[in-house]
């Protein structure tokens, strides 16, 4: 009984850490997989360090507008047209629907999500095939 008592709590917790190292090792390879993307396909906009260029292409450096999964899948794919305000600062150019897919989507949301001090969860292919589906 007291063998118990001490091997299910160890036992818990490395099933906890395990699951934690995997679930950051998985955003990690996401993140990776993600930096290609945004080198081909965002970069030139968005500027290396997500910085953009101010009154074109807004940043992406905590803009505190990177948390609402929902959106941000939806700019990928349908782009987005229309003024926006970013820190003060507006920006209308237009962002056309980026062809990708959607691990490629979610890998640069990853990317994009968690770099430059921004931290956010980690969003799955899952995810964007879900909320692609709610768009349609």
């Amino acid at each position: 009984m007291m063998r118990n008592r001490i091997l299910i709590p160890a036992l818990l917790t490395g099933i906890f850490c395990c699951f934690t190292f995997f679930q950051q090792d998985g955003l990690s390879a996401s993140m990776q997989r993600g930096k290609t993307v945004y080198r081909s396909t965002c970069i030139s906009c968005h500027m290396p360090e997500g910085q953009g260029l101010e009154g074109r292409f807004p940043p992406l450096v905590q803009t505190g507008r990177l948390s609402d999964k929902k959106r941000l899948i939806n700019i990928i794919f349908n782009g987005l047209k229309g003024p926006i305000t970013i820190k003060g600062t507006e920006y209308n150019e237009e962002m056309m629907p980026l062809t990708l897919s959607d691990q490629d989507a979610a890998d640069v949301l990853n990317y994009i999500r968690n770099s430059w001090g921004n931290k956010a969860p980690a969003i799955s292919i899952n995810d964007v095939k879900k909320l692609k589906k709610l768009q349609q």
